[in-house]
């Protein structure tokens, strides 16, 4: 398929990936043809040029386009002999002076394969958004289960541990009409999570020998990339430079955060677990130690500085886009999760004193990761949770994957947790947020049946926040 990505006031990344139609019969280096045209009959031709896709990259080809208008959208597509790939819609963001009437973002993320089609992608498509947020876990690493039961698909790939079982997993994902079609619909901005790697990894820390885990890591970044509208500045050694900014006009400046490559290794967790957990605050002491962090100390540098400039520069909505929850959720079993925001109280303490501190005008935090749409009033002090709110929050669900929880759960927890406003584990789908200087209004898609690939759509919710006014209100 094609994508793009990133968009800026005078260009976009643009995307493609070739495979050969017989294994290894690409040389290793392939000249691309490119065009970029006003219209989609490409009668009127703005920007051409070529791309090398080389072997070393999975025959990927990133173009860093330049010397577009702003705030404008173009058709683009890819040749390779008489080969013609299916033409991609993109657009430029506005001019960085300039305050926009309006902005739709789509936010999701989560899809593993095997759990559910990908209906949501063509409900995405028809709902026309300017900008997709994709929050994380884009592939999954497992095998298919043995047990079928309740799958919407299988697939016959092991489980991911090398550069070419990673490339498969990306190309399995990409190989589903729907996520094709919303990747040619408009530029994607794209972090990642975990299952891009390995499941609750943390920084350099993973499951196993340390000296493979890192070679696996590698692997599976580099395949993110080949896969990805991103820029090659993101291929910075010795790490990954994924966290960014991307600013809509003077209506939104975009946060873009990497929530796994900084982070400390969750607290408490066994070097054997297979997964992070739950533990006691009492049992745990390492889960107050104010030096742990989600994002790493320059990474919060970053952001902190990135506030400032929200607030001098008067920004109408400062979005934080990252991965997992980050409104405290207190169980009534007392656990506490290690793997979300939860997990690093003393790092999200940080991140709301440089808020208060720095008062941009508006902030949102759109989230992922937990297959479970969560509306929260962000409370300055996350053990006062009925205090007054600091920010708003929009953690979406899956597109395809399970909750592993039922409704009876969350609605206890909603019960002990005032700030959150709606907590429903039993839809997948995606979020829609509607931005004007005046309000951001958020709708909440569920698909009616995640198993059927022509299942239908719905409505879950609709909240509204008001310019000025922090937290969400629910609108009819």
């Amino acid at each position: 398929g094609v994508a793009s990505g990133d968009p800026a006031p005078q260009g976009v990344v643009l995307w493609t990936r070739l495979l050969p139609t017989v294994p290894g019969s690409l040389p290793d280096s392939v000249t691309v043809r490119w065009e970029v045209a006003d219209d989609e009959a490409f009668r009127r031709i703005v920007h051409h040029g070529t791309a090398t896709a080389l072997a070393a990259l999975g025959h990927s080809v990133h173009v860093e386009l330049t010397g577009l208008a702003p705030d404008r959208w173009y058709h683009y597509r890819f040749m390779l002999g008489d080969a013609i790939s299916r033409t991609g819609r993109t657009r430029t963001a506005p001019h960085p002076g300039q305050m926009p009437n309006h902005l739709r973002l789509a936010f999701a993320s989560c899809q593993r394969w095997e759990h559910g089609h990908y209906a949501a992608w063509r409900h995405l498509c028809a709902d026309a958004p300017d900008l997709v947020l994709f929050l994380g876990d884009y592939i999954y690493e497992y095998a298919s289960p043995r047990d079928t039961t309740g799958l919407a698909r299988v697939h016959s790939l092991r489980h991911a541990t090398t550069l070419a079982d990673f490339r498969d997993r990306h190309a399995l994902h990409k190989s589903d009409r729907h996520l094709q079609a919303a990747h040619a619909s408009c530029p994607w901005a794209v972090t990642w999570d975990d299952h891009e790697v390995q499941n609750d990894y943390a920084g350099s820390a993973g499951k196993g020998d340390p000296t493979a885990f890192l070679a696996l890591r590698t692997a599976a970044w580099q395949a993110f990339y080949e896969h990805m509208p991103l820029r090659a500045s993101s291929l910075a050694a010795p790490g990954f430079a994924l966290h960014r900014r991307l600013d809509w006009g003077q209506l939104a400046h975009i946060h873009l955060l990497d929530t796994r490559q900084y982070r400390n290794l969750q607290a408490c967790r066994s070097p054997r677990s297979s997964g992070a957990g739950a533990t006691r605050p009492n049992d745990c002491p390492a889960l107050q130690d104010p030096a742990r962090s989600m994002l790493g100390p320059a990474q919060e540098q970053w952001l902190d500085q990135g506030l400032a400039l929200d607030a001098r520069t008067r920004a109408r909505w400062s979005v934080l886009a990252q991965t997992t929850l980050f409104s405290p959720r207190h169980y009534p079993s007392g656990l506490h999760s290690t793997d979300t925001w939860d997990g690093y109280p003393a790092a999200r303490q940080r991140l709301l004193h440089s808020i208060a501190r720095h008062a941009p005008r508006n902030t949102v935090l759109l989230g992922g990761d937990i297959h479970q749409n969560y509306v929260c009033r962000v409370p300055a002090h996350p053990d006062r949770p009925d205090g007054p709110a600091l920010a708003s929050e929009f953690c979406g669900t899956s597109i395809s994957s399970r909750s592993g929880t039922t409704q009876d759960k969350v609605d206890a927890v909603a019960r002990r947790n005032p700030h959150v406003l709606l907590a429903r584990c039993d839809q997948r789908g995606y979020g829609l947020a509607d931005l004007t200087p005046a309000r951001w209004t958020t709708i909440l898609r569920g698909l009616d049946d995640p198993l059927r690939e022509d299942s239908g759509i719905h409505t879950l919710a609709r909240f509204v926040v008001q310019d000025g006014k922090a937290g969400p209100e629910r609108a009819a």
